[in-house]
């Protein structure tokens, strides 16, 4: 997916729509949550105004994620609108604003921007609920479908050797 600079900021008002639907199996291979994801819709709109091209619209997609207490699948539908400004760098004199994004080539490969978007947008630490009781340190047994008969206490290591000192004067 890709537009070209100079001639979208040319065009002034006239707008240009994108429909695309891309692939998203580098999406396994970069986050190891991600069990499964559908491709990503994007839809947007391009023109231009005082040289500048302008680029907005929406990317949508479902992923399933596993979740990072108990492991279990969670789904997550994202939708995510944007809105970028790109100018030739050649063009640039520096009195624009920090929104425009200055670019050296004329063709602007668009799917690198999107896919970072995407990135971004996902929950870093995915849950399948936010009462999510995870797994069971000692055994493994998922907390939220039973309780196991483990036994919760922590001791630091550094003072494990201390809590059998008194054992023997409280009988």
């Amino acid at each position: 997916m890709e537009i070209h600079v100079r001639e979208v900021a040319a065009k002034g008002s006239a707008t240009t729509t994108f429909k695309s639907s891309l692939n998203t199996d580098w999406l396994k291979q970069v986050r190891k949550d991600v069990l499964n994801a559908s491709p990503m819709d994007v839809n947007m709109t391009a023109w231009g105004e005082d040289g500048v091209a302008h680029v907005e619209g929406q990317l949508s997609i479902d992923v399933e994620l596993a979740c990072s207490r108990c492991l279990d699948p969670t789904t997550e539908h994202v939708v995510l609108p944007f809105h970028e400004q790109f100018k030739l760098a050649s063009t640039m004199d520096g009195s624009e604003p920090e929104e425009i994004i200055a670019v050296d080539e004329d063709k602007l490969e668009l799917e690198p921007m999107l896919e970072e978007m995407l990135m971004l947008a996902l929950p870093f630490v995915p849950l399948c609920s936010e009462d999510c009781k995870g797994l069971c340190h000692t055994c493994g047994t998922n907390l939220n479908e039973q309780s196991c008969g483990c036994s919760n206490d922590r001791i630091d290591p550094r003072l494990a050797a201390l809590k059998d000192l008194f054992k023997d004067s409280q009988q």
